[in-house]
C-alpha cells in the first residue's frame, strides 16, 4: 500500500548511528501522518544499517524501507539521490522530511529538482492546515504548512506547496521536541532495491576526515550566553569563565556573533541553535523574539541586563538589574566560595 496520505522521512545515519535530527523529524512526523490519517514512513540507506529500524519503528514509524547496499556505505549524492527519488515514485508520499544537516541540505533540493516540486530548508515549525488561493480562487485542504524565520529572522513565513506533490521540507536541528520512544510498537521492514549504474557512481569517497564539534549548545545543560551589552570581544572572556566555573557552554544572540564578539557556532535562537538546557543565563541580551525562540523552553532563565524595561525579563524566571562587568565577577565569588 503506498503512502499517499502518508510522511515519509529520510533517516539519515552515519555509521550505524541515526541522527539525533532523524529521530527528531520521525517525531514530528508522527504528529503530521496522525493529522492526515495517514502512515508515517523512513528510509535508511547505507550498509548494515537493518538493525536500526527498530529505533526508528519506537520513535513512530509503521513503516522502515531499508536500502543496504555496500555502495551506500558513504553518503555520496547520486546513489542516495536515485534511491530516494525511486522510493517517492513509487509510494507517493504527501510529505517528505529531511533533516537541515550538510546530508539534508544537500540531497533534499536534488529529489526537489527531480520530482519538480516545492522545498522549504531550514523550517523551524510544521503543522497540517488549509490555505486560500486568491487567484485563482480556490481552498486547499490538510496543506503542510512549513514555517521559517525569513529576511534574517525579522519575520516568520509560512509557506505552502499546494499543486504538486510531495511537499518537502528540511528541519532544523534541535526545533522539534523528541517523543518518548515505545520499543513495544510494531511496525513494517521493508528492503528496498538498490538500482544504480556507473553513471551513479561517478564520485568515490576516497578519505574521510571528522572534526569534533568545538561547542555542542543542544547537549548542554548549564549556557551562559552574551548579547551586544557585553560591549566587546574582550569582555566576552567573563562569558567564558562563568561558563567554566558552572561546568557549562557558551552561546550568544546574533547581535554578539555579528558583532565579531564571537563566532557563529555559539549563537542561539531561530538563526542558530536551539536549545533547552536546565539553566540558562542571559547576559546583556535584551531578548529579541528571534533569540528568545531559540531558549525559551530552558528550565530556569537567568536574565542580567542594565536596562530594566528589556524584554528578556518578561521570559526571566529571575532577573538581575546591574552592570554584568560587575555582576559577573561576584557570581563567580560567591559560587566559588560556597
Amino acid at each position: 500500500m503506498a503512502l499517499e496520505k502518508g510522511v515519509l522521512v529520510f533517516a539519515e545515519q552515519d555509521g550505524g548511528k541515526l541522527a539525533e535530527v532523524a529521530l527528531e523529524v520521525v517525531s514530528k512526523g508522527r504528529e503530521l501522518a496522525d493529522r492526515l490519517e495517514g502512515e508515517l514512513a523512513s528510509l535508511l540507506m547505507g550498509q548494515d544499517v537493518a538493525p536500526l529500524a527498530e529505533e526508528l519503528i519506537a520513535y513512530g514509524c509503521d513503516k522502515v524501507f531499508v536500502a543496504d547496499d555496500p555502495r551506500l556505505a558513504q553518503y555520496t549524492t547520486l546513489p542516495y539521490a536515485k534511491v530516494l527519488a525511486d522510493l517517492i515514485r513509487a509510494q507517493r508520499p504527501a510529505i517528505v522530511l529531511f533533516g537541515a544537516t550538510h546530508v539534508g541540505r544537500d540531497l533534499a533540493p536534488r529529489i526537489a529538482s527531480q520530482l519538480r516540486t516545492g522545498l522549504t530548508a531550514d523550517c523551524t515549525d510544521l503543522q497540517i492546515g488549509d490555505y486560500v488561493s486568491r487567484r485563482p480562487a480556490r481552498e486547499y485542504h490538510n496543506l503542510l504548512l512549513q514555517i521559517r524565520p525569513a529576511f534574517g529572522g525579522n519575520i516568520i513565513a509560512t509557506i505552502v506547496c499546494p499543486k504538486t506533490r510531495p511537499q518537502m521540507a528540511t528541519v532544523r536541528e534541535g526545533v522539534m521536541r523528541l517523543a518518548r520512544p515505545n520499543y513495544d510498537r510494531t511496525g513494517e521492514v521493508l528492503s528496498v532495491p538498490v538500482n544504480l549504474d556507473e553513471r551513479d557512481l561517478v564520485v568515490r569517497v576516497l578519505r574521510r576526515e571528522k572534526a569534533e564539534r568545538q561547542v555542542n549548545l543542544k547537549a548542554a545543560r548549564i549556557i551562559v550566553a552574551g548579547g551586544a551589552g557585553v560591549g566587546s570581544k574582550e569582555n566576552f572572556s567573563l562569558i567564558y569563565e562563568l561558563a567554566e566555573v558552572l561546568g557549562g557552554a557558551v552561546g550568544a544572540s546574533r547581535a554578539a556573533v555579528d558583532a565579531g564578539f564571537i563566532g557563529k557556532e555559539h549563537q542561539v535562537g531561530q538563526t542558530g541553535t536551539t536549545v533547552r538546557p536546565k539553566l540558562y543565563i542571559a547576559c546583556g541580551i535584551s531578548g529579541a523574539v528571534q533569540h528568545c525562540a531559540g531558549m525559551a523552553e530552558a528550565g530556569k532563565i537567568v536574565a542580567i541586563n542594565t536596562d530594566p524595561h528589556a524584554p528578556i525579563f518578561r521570559l526571566a524566571h529571575y532577573g538581575i538589574l546591574g552592570d554584568l562587568k560587575e555582576v559577573i565577577p561576584k557570581i563567580i565569588k560567591v559560587y566559588k566560595e560556597g
